[in-house]
């Protein structure tokens, strides 16, 4: 039986100057964009495709609206719709928190489908690199969390490292916040990573890297669920899942999708369909 770890005395403001405040979590998501921006630009001059330096630079902008409008729009569809309802100009108070990883990733492939179409570019190809960057962000983004003493984990008297969070009670609990940057940040960014760079048959097979980052990411968060304290508006759904659950399980059906879809043997069956279809 352990007693749990005091939380350290973090103030979720790095600094303010009159009413601007620089918050963690701010912070995470301009360094997240910006790490990702230029690891697809390396990315981009490395594999010599379509997807040029420049073109990388104008999918930016899509890429910023996609992950704001998404991540505070399904924050407020999935999570907290009631509230939101209630107080309707609390929606664009984005600096008090409250972003949805699975809005933003909805918002992210919106912008992305748009963007490609815009400027016919392959969308598979493009998505295996943002898929392989998005890591970095999750990292950042967990650790903001972590740093605001949110989305804390359940009660736990099992571990060494439990953190008595100022926000959940007196009783220690798991930092899943740490738990989830591990998974979602440094353990897929090195598996994606390792595939997209080491491995030229994956990196050629256009879809794979993305499937494998909504299996991983799927599979990862919905274990890591068990440990993380359910939302409290929203509790358990059928006395037992969480709503980070039931998001993850689309996840892992496209990941699974795009795997198959991107086996040379289903690129064979389309490419003499097409011939016989001309």
């Amino acid at each position: 039986m352990y007693s749990g770890i005091p939380f350290p005395d973090i103030d979720p403001v790095i600094f303010q100057i009159g009413f601007f405040a620089l918050r963690w979590y701010s912070l995470a998501y301009f360094v997240g964009i910006l790490l990702a921006w230029w690891l697809v630009r390396r990315m981009s001059v490395f594999s010599k495709s379509t997807f040029t330096v420049l073109k990388v630079d104008d999918f930016l902008g899509y890429a910023i609206l996609g992950i704001i409008l998404g991540g505070r729009l399904g924050y407020v569809l999935f999570y907290n719709l009631m509230y939101f309802t209630e107080n309707p100009l609390e929606v664009f108070a984005v600096w008090n928190g409250g972003m949805s990883f699975h809005g933003g990733l909805l918002g992210m492939i919106i912008a992305t489908i748009t963007f490609c179409k815009v400027k016919k570019i392959n969308l598979y190809m493009v998505s295996d690199m943002l898929c392989a960057v998005a890591p970095i962000g999750l990292f950042l983004g967990r650790l903001a969390n972590f740093a605001n003493g949110e989305l804390y984990g359940r009660v736990t008297h099992a571990v060494p490292w439990a953190i008595i969070f100022p926000m959940g009670g007196d009783e220690p609990r798991h930092p899943s916040q740490l738990y989830e940057a591990l998974w979602e940040g440094i353990f897929l960014f090195v598996v994606l990573n390792c595939v997209w760079w080491k491995s030229e048959k994956y990196r050629n097979r256009y879809g794979f890297t993305a499937g494998l980052f909504f299996c991983l990411y799927g599979a990862g968060r919905f274990f890591l669920e068990m440990l993380r304290e359910p939302d409290a508006h929203l509790g358990f759904f059928a006395h037992y899942f969480t709503m980070g659950q039931l998001l993850c399980v689309p996840m892992l059906i496209l990941g699974l999708w795009l795997i198959y879809r991107s086996s040379p043997k289903v690129q064979l069956r389309k490419i003499a369909r097409s011939k016989n279809e001309s």
